[in-house]
């Protein structure tokens, strides 16, 4: 196995492996596993496996999630086909982390194309340890037990009839999250917040409010700071796809934004979301 960082921020190619077999060798998995902590995204080119094969692999993380608006490949649970070929609307051109609408927000997950345009439909990955630990001081400071909203009702649910995003917004409403969480296996700090965050939950106390103006424009111009952070180029790494590539990423301390600039071309991706567990 060889792995080669393709930033110095974020991000390593792995070649030399077949996830397949990485799947049936825990000695493989667990090298696999080790340089994903350290470079946060893995990109495996040119992987012939089979669904079965991408659900095994994926599931030696852990148990997969389901989607409650995409759902799932009948014969394989778990498995989210993100299949663009009817519409230019795309979900996935903001920056985010997968599930921060979840109480348990999705640990990690494996992305395998199967069909993709000749230019454009990139994937950005962005390092939201280095995007905290870059903060200003004053700024580390001000949100480190802040909290912060997120929903999916906005986001998918904004396509839906009334009835329907309402309905989506019952079934899972709103989760509260540290602005700043802690990474579980490795103990770095995370900037938190991404395109499904609504509002902080917590801000409006006397160190930060002292008359309306720092109450709403205040609190929204800092969440836009804090979110913005995920832009910085020098915290990305940027891939290009093709047919049977493998990418896959920790979500717990990563944002992601795939590239909605291919229409009318088709786009066709798999994804394995592992389950993740209560930020802290």
């Amino acid at each position: 196995m060889n792995i080669r960082p393709i930033t110095p921020a974020i991000g390593a190619q792995v070649d030399g492996v077949h996830l397949g077999e990485a799947a049936r060798n825990p000695d493989t998995f667990a090298q696999i596993r080790t340089a994903l902590l350290k470079h946060k995204v893995l990109f495996f080119r040119g992987q012939d496996i089979t669904r079965a094969e991408h659900v095994a692999f994926a599931t030696c993380f852990g148990p997969l999630e389901d989607h409650p608006v995409v759902g799932s490949d009948p014969e394989h649970p778990g498995l989210v086909r993100i299949y663009r070929s009817d519409s230019k609307h795309s979900y996935e051109n903001t920056y985010h982390c997968d599930g921060l609408w979840r109480p348990a927000p999705a640990m990690g997950a494996v992305l395998r194309c199967i069909e993709c345009p000749e230019i454009g439909g990139d994937t950005i990955w962005v390092n939201m340890v280095q995007a905290h630990e870059e903060l200003p001081e004053e700024i580390k400071q001000k949100i480190a037990n802040l909290r912060a909203k997120a929903s999916i009702e906005h986001s998918f649910g904004a396509v839906m009839t009334p009835e329907a995003r309402r309905k989506l917004g019952q079934d899972h409403p709103p989760q509260e999250h540290p602005v700043v969480r802690t990474h579980p296996e490795t103990g770095e700090k995370v900037l938190y917040v991404g395109s499904f965050t609504t509002h902080f939950a917590n801000y409006s106390t006397p160190d930060n409010v002292r008359h309306g103006i720092d109450k709403t424009p205040g609190a929204a111009l800092l969440l836009n700071y804090l979110l913005s952070r995920a832009t910085i180029p020098e915290y990305q790494v940027r891939w290009s796809w093709q047919p049977g590539d493998v990418v896959v990423w920790d979500n717990r301390s990563t944002q992601h934004y795939a590239l909605n600039d291919y229409w009318p071309a088709p786009r066709k991706m798999e994804r394995a979301g592992i389950v993740g567990d209560v930020p802290y």
